[in-house]
């Protein structure tokens, strides 16, 4: 579809998933014709979290009939003062309800929602909606740690193929990961990734090495080869360009990917990338404007409700019956029967952990890491053993 002209974590947690806050006009819905939706992103079509962004607003505008004029995104939108001039631009323009897609945006959309009040205001990856006292500021996200567990499922078989077929020994089973930065969003990520390829491959253990970049190809890219010379034989990445794969491609080392299916960039490489579908959320955000019906203060979904996924499986590199183990395994997520942080599958220094608070909140009960269910962005942020993080 036509886009529009570019122009260009963790501070405060909710401390519990608030319920919806009612706006004024509560129960007044906008017409169709009359809506306008604004988008503000860091990145644009060339980076892969931005551009599930846009595909997802691409299938809210379709399942809602909605016509191109009345989508105005732009792209590029750092995270400094660039981002308030972006979401006042927008609700200048006559945008009812504007999205913003990166963490470091969150402190200029929270101004921008203070300023316009009769404007919603929501915000990805954020964790200040609830506490700011603002009825049309809102934070939304996915279950993402789901989808890494899975792809780290998809990862493990691939790892005990590479084990069965003498390729790696079984105490040399290292997987490297491309980390943007040491927040809780990517170490729960990471962990989640593990321990998806723990629960088919015990032996593995997983480096992290940090870009400080969300978005860096070439720092991707030298992070992967390092990692590779470090002896990693599988890599993944919570990073977001093709850097990753792209070394790995030439390294003939397996990956798993984010956001975007790799196998354009590593045809014989590439397994499956994590991946969220952000049209979910978006439609049912639009679709609360035009009932007149309240946005969730914060929304946060996964498997069950098709907001989380993985890639595509490449036939070509993954292990034989990994099609029938991720089925197994997403079922088991959307009925509930697993738990990605079940602390009787991962120790801290040789420990269970029975007990984890922050905010005043404990977030561990009935054996499990209760991930994204006292605010939408993720709070797992605990080293767990098995996993080494290199931060500089």
């Amino acid at each position: 579809m036509k886009k529009a002209l570019a122009i260009g974590l963790a501070a405060v947690m909710a401390v519990s998933m608030s319920a919806p806050v009612f706006a004024e006009d509560e129960g007044k819905g906008i017409a169709k014709e009359d809506l306008k939706v604004g988008a503000i992103y860091i990145g644009d079509e060339n980076e892969g979290y931005t551009a599930a962004h846009m595909k997802g607003i691409d299938e809210m505008e379709e399942k809602l009939g909605l016509d191109d004029s009345q989508i105005i995104e732009k792209t590029l939108i750092g995270e400094d003062e660039g981002c308030y001039d972006a979401a006042a631009d927008l609700a200048d323009q006559g945008c009812q309800i504007i999205f913003a897609n990166s963490f470091g945006h969150e402190t200029y959309i929270l101004e921008a929602a203070g300023e316009y009040p009769e404007v919603q205001f929501c915000h990805a990856t954020g964790t200040q909606a609830a506490s700011s006292g603002l009825s049309n500021m809102h934070n939304y996200f996915t279950n993402i740690y789901e989808a890494r567990y899975v792809s780290g499922v998809v990862a493990g078989l691939k790892l005990n193929e590479m084990i069965e077929d003498g390729t790696v020994k079984e105490d040399a089973c290292k997987m490297g990961y491309v980390g943007a930065f040491p927040y809780a969003e990517v170490i729960s990520g990471y962990t989640a990734f593990y321990l998806g390829a723990k629960s088919v491959c015990p032996s593995v253990t997983m480096e992290v090495k940090y870009t400080n970049s969300w978005a860096s190809f070439d720092l991707e890219k030298e992070c992967a080869d390092a990692l590779i010379s470090d002896g990693c034989v599988l890599i993944s990445q919570h990073a977001d360009t093709t850097g990753a794969p792209t070394a790995c491609e030439a390294a003939g080392v397996p990956c798993v990917g984010y956001n975007i299916d790799m196998t354009s960039v590593a045809p014989n490489t590439a397994l499956t990338s994590a991946s969220m579908d952000w049209g979910v959320y978006y439609t049912y955000a639009v679709q609360c404007m035009l009932d007149g019906t309240a946005i969730d203060t914060d929304w946060c979904k996964g498997f069950a409700e098709g907001a989380d996924k993985i890639t595509v499986l490449n036939d070509k590199t993954v292990a034989e019956g990994t099609e029938e183990k991720v089925k197994e395994v997403e079922d088991a997520l959307i009925d509930g029967s697993l738990h990605v942080f079940d602390t009787s599958a991962f120790t801290v220094d040789g420990k269970e952990l029975d007990t984890y608070k922050k905010d005043d909140t404990e977030y561990i009960s009935d054996g499990y890491f209760h991930e994204s269910e006292y605010g939408s962005a993720p709070a797992f942020d605990i080293a767990i053993d098995g996993i080494t993080s290199i931060t500089e």
